[in-house]
């Protein structure tokens, strides 16, 4: 059995953003139209007038004050909300692949890996481009990596999951080192004319190289102490697009074929949840919640954090202990966790104890505990 590390984590953000401003003035102009349209319906009571929504609103209900997004201006017109994203040819990299190969050549880079130290790739992200070929398969033959590649899904954690695969792998000798990256079109999926969720999601990508801690070189390694994953099914988040919709076309554009989620419900159940993996989760490694010097959470939800924290500490925690890239990418889904990592882990002395942590559809819970070597 080998000991693992990651010795190098990676980020591609897209080059624009858009502020709660310009989104809610998208969206109000949107509903003043819609209202307009259907003024005698709403007369009537046979439609519900639509209601504005405010900056202020969105920051206080989430904690998000923007988010980076792969197209502006498909989401910004009032006539489209969504982003436009042309088709590639197939002699093209595709959408997600680009944006993995960016977060991952950071990553090499950090790590002091080329790509004939890989053995294998996984894709972990919650939404998938294509069926197959797999992304990670793409993603391989664009950075030149021999060996293996899969994807996966377990929506917001698919991050912490596809680290304890890669650890596992690792650890029982079938690799030396895997890259395993998170791109994430979450705008792709995201309802603009939904008042309660059109600010949630943002885009980006993430990337993890984990490798034996004996063919280690970076400066920037952090022990694979322990690994904990959890399931229970849920219908509080849920997205029914699929392949199977052109065999049901009487449900083709209904509003579940995009994110749909209970918001309140999943507050209430999923908190307690994470707090509970991650106490037991210490407990099972004999390590006490005051020894751990950072919680790098899934970055949904402002007060679901604050939430979690306070359950395992009993106090409220400080920004150097669960730091927040919330504000400026909202939910980026799987890379969420691995964005605030990697931008908040340089500054931890040698020896700080770090839990890595996601949670979301599914439900799915992961939590990683690390040491800085």
């Amino acid at each position: 059995m080998h000991n693992v590390v990651i010795s190098g984590t990676g980020l591609y953000t897209p080059a624009n953003s858009i502020s709660n401003e310009e989104l809610v003035q998208s969206f109000n102009t949107y509903v003043h139209q819609f209202n307009r349209d259907n003024a005698e319906a709403i007369e009537r009571g046979d439609v519900q007038a639509l209601t504005e929504s405010s900056a202020a609103f969105i920051e206080k209900a989430s904690g998000i004050k923007s988010r980076f997004v792969m197209d502006k201006d498909g989401i910004l017109d009032p006539q489209r909300m969504a982003p436009s994203l042309p088709e590639r040819s197939n002699d093209e990299w595709s959408v997600l692949c680009q944006m993995a190969v960016g977060a991952a050549e950071q990553a090499l880079q950090r790590a002091g890996k080329t790509a004939a130290d890989i053995d294998g790739v996984i894709v972990a992200c919650s939404n998938l481009q294509r069926a197959y070929p797999a992304i990670a398969i793409e993603v391989q033959e664009a950075l030149g990596i021999a060996g293996f590649g899969f994807d996966m899904n377990v929506a917001c954690s698919s991050a912490t999951f596809g680290i304890q695969n890669a650890a596992n792998s690792i650890q029982l000798g079938q690799a030396r080192a895997i890259l395993m990256v998170n791109p994430e079109v979450c705008t792709g999926h995201l309802n603009f004319r939904d008042r309660d969720s059109h600010f949630i999601f943002g885009d980006a990508a993430t990337a993890v190289i984990l490798e034996r801690a004996d063919l280690a070189t970076s400066e920037h390694q952090f022990e694979v102490v322990s690994t904990k994953l959890l399931t229970k099914f849920s219908n509080n988040i849920r997205n029914n697009f699929g392949f199977l919709n052109r065999a049901a076309p009487e449900g083709i554009g209904a509003p579940d074929k995009l994110f749909v989620q209970e918001g309140r419900k999943v507050f209430r159940d999923v908190c307690p949840m994470v707090a509970e993996l991650i106490g037991v989760h210490l407990e099972e490694n004999q390590l006490n919640v005051a020894d751990v010097k950072r919680f790098w959470l899934h970055q949904a939800n402002l007060s679901m954090n604050h939430l979690i924290v306070k359950k395992l500490l009993g106090r409220e925690a400080s920004v150097e202990e669960a730091p927040v890239i919330l504000d400026t990418y909202a939910n980026t889904s799987s890379a969420g966790s691995v964005i605030a990592f990697h931008t908040y882990q340089d500054d931890l002395p040698k020896g700080s104890v770090a839990v890595l942590s996601s949670f979301g559809a599914g439900y799915s819970i992961g939590s990683v505990i690390l040491r800085k070597r």
